[in-house]
């Protein structure tokens, strides 16, 4: 069973499920925007996405989260994920994140957008 992120009820009234794509998608998200050092037990998970909102719009700035995003997703999820690619974005106050990638048990190959405004 996959409880749907973040976390709601049905409408029953019971604790809202996701199918497994809808579930990954989830855990991507909540690893894209989850600071590193917010959870207690894992200290290093996330991607420390959201303290770049504020940073200059810059190449480089973009090339180092594009670096992060890619490490923290192979690592964290690299076992139910093939990565193929990742595209960050900043515009004004509003972050693009662009991930490309293929779910390991059914070879389904699936393009997310996660966006973020400060």
């Amino acid at each position: 069973m996959n409880i749907a992120y973040p976390f709601q009820f049905n409408k029953r009234g019971r604790t809202a499920t996701a199918n497994d794509a809808a579930h990954i998608r989830d855990m991507i998200e909540e690893l894209l925007f989850t600071s590193p050092g917010e959870r207690v037990n894992r200290p290093d998970f996330g991607s420390g996405l959201l303290q770049m909102v504020f940073a200059p719009n810059r190449i480089e700035v973009a090339a180092t989260l594009q670096f992060t995003i890619q490490a923290a997703l192979q690592r964290w999820l690299g076992d139910i994920i093939q990565l193929q690619a990742v595209d960050v974005n900043v515009v004004d106050s509003t972050l693009r994140v662009s991930v490309a990638y293929s779910i390991r048990q059914t070879g389904q190959t699936v393009l997310d957008t996660f966006q973020r405004s400060a």
